[in-house]
């Protein structure tokens, strides 16, 4: 299944019949594996079978880890996908590296603005589009190949390999934290480093991750009549419950950008001069990133400011309202209940039990000095520390001898604005060293219309991958394993 381009020393580097997996990424990206809709967990339980499938025939270990139910906002239950965890490896005299992945996705649909079917991936120009292709099917599957690749040669692997997949990142990890507690004694326990790919490159220049972003996902529900009304029937004799709501949404955050919550921005860590001048050296372009999101003015002119509040300080965003009309066309209609639905991302020092109370107990004063009769229930359905690593421990280290090996440049040391809530939760139960190292490029669009990875060029070879795997010293050596997915 590989064919063999050269091996020289302990660097290995394999190309796998393109075909094959090419058309595994395809066959992963063709299950609509959405775990925030609860009409897809079917599908989502067949991606976690499918995953053990791939893994399997490998050898080790592998098992489909029950964690539980979900509970639903009404009260039902529902079971949650299992975790598919694998081991390839048991030497007590070799370090274990655990690679940690995703394989549930955004929400994607044709008429969102896709230029191909978000769930047949397709091949152009070298770029492959579908939904989780880059986030986070086709790093997992990049890992997976690793190893298959060392099996192809009949090499021995120079450390253990763990595998930890899940399929509820997108949605919070639902069950994940107490399955990592639960083991902690026992899968995890001879676990030596953690490695995330869940994650990308800020530009063309390679990257490693040593920061995200927390997230605290609110909804803010108002209800009033006890059914939808004719606006032209009832309009100035009800108070709307859409209007109570949107004013209450429009004190979250001033136009500039400042969020209005007491107690959110006082709980900041501050900028140091260090992680200052370390934003300063990193490559990025003002211009060109307002020309990829399609604006042509940003909340922050210059750099250092517009990478501070893109990583390291919290925002508001507010995502949309459900049960407002919404579909093409006209109707005439006063809701009688409307959720509104936002997200305040999470940074150091900040935490969520608290950020919880403060946005509750704010938004009620708020609607309080509205004076109205309908009813606001507040609900925080995520809550997401977020996770610093230390950029001087020895794996970072290694992560950066690695890329300069491959590039033959330094990489840049970033943070993601995104959440991986698993990051902390590995940090806070296990107590392991984790790294994150970028498979996904700066271009890729995650979450986004048209989410696409790159299929060929020199900046594939560590998207798909550059593994750092650590060896048994006391400060981690490196090997690189350059497997195309």
């Amino acid at each position: 299944r590989h064919k063999v381009g050269s091996i020289v020393s302990n660097e290995v580097c394999v190309c796998p019949c393109v075909c094959v997996c090419f058309q595994a990424l395809r066959d992963w990206v063709a299950i609509e594996s959405d775990s925030s809709n609860m009409l897809k967990r079917p599908d989502l339980h067949r991606m976690m079978e499918m995953v053990a499938q791939k893994l399997r025939p490998m050898g080790g270990n592998v098992e489909l880890v029950d964690i539980g139910e979900q509970e639903l906002p009404n009260g039902q239950t529902i079971a949650l996908p299992k975790v598919v965890t694998a081991q390839f490896g048991n030497d007590p005299n070799k370090h274990t590296v655990c690679v940690y992945g995703h394989v549930d996705v955004q929400p994607a649909k044709l008429e969102d603005g896709w230029a191909t079917d978000p769930y047949n991936l397709t091949d152009i120009k070298g770029n492959l589009y579908g939904r989780g292709a880059s986030d986070n099917k086709a790093p997992v599957l990049a890992w997976i190949h690793a190893v298959e690749a060392y099996q192809a040669l009949n090499m021995e692997l120079p450390v253990n390999v763990k595998f930890v997949i899940e399929g509820m990142e997108e949605t919070g990890s639902n069950g994940l934290d107490a399955m990592i507690l639960a083991q902690r004694d026992t899968f995890f326990s001879d676990v030596d480093y953690i490695i995330i790919s869940d994650c990308g490159w800020l530009s063309r220049r390679p990257a490693l991750t040593y920061g995200t972003r927390g997230n605290c996902y609110f909804y803010a529900e108002v209800e009033g009549p006890k059914q939808d009304l004719h606006s032209g029937v009832y309009g100035g004799t009800v108070i709307e419950p859409m209007t109570d709501l949107i004013g209450i949404l429009d004190t979250l955050i001033s136009p500039s950008g400042k969020i209005l919550i007491p107690g959110i921005r006082e709980a900041v860590a501050p900028l140091s001069d260090e992680e200052w001048k370390m934003y300063q050296d990193i490559q990025f372009d003002l211009d060109n990133y307002k020309n990829k999101i399609g604006v042509n003015q940003l909340m922050y002119s210059n750099k250092v400011d517009l990478l501070a509040h893109m990583w390291r300080y919290p925002t508001v965003s507010i995502h949309g309202i459900e049960g407002a009309f919404s579909d093409p066309g006209t109707k005439t209609v006063i809701p009688a209940k409307v959720i509104a639905k936002f997200s305040i991302r999470q940074v150091p020092n900040m935490d969520p039990a608290l950020v919880k109370k403060q946005v509750t107990d704010y938004l009620h004063l708020v609607f309080a000095k509205r004076k109205s009769p309908n009813k606001l229930k507040v609900t925080m359905v995520i809550g997401a520390k977020p996770w610093l690593a230390d950029t001087q421990h020895p794996l970072y280290e290694a992560g950066k001898a690695a890329v300069k090996r491959v590039f033959d440049v330094d990489p840049d040391l970033i943070r993601e604005g995104g959440t991986i809530p698993i990051a902390r939760t590995f940090q806070d139960v296990t107590r392991k060293s984790i790294i994150m190292m970028p498979i996904g490029g700066f271009d890729d669009g995650l979450h986004s219309q048209n989410e696409k990875i790159s299929r060929f060029g020199k900046n594939l070879n560590l998207r798909a991958h550059s593994v750092l795997i650590s060896l048994n010293q006391p400060c981690p050596s490196t090997k690189m394993i350059l497997v195309t997915i």
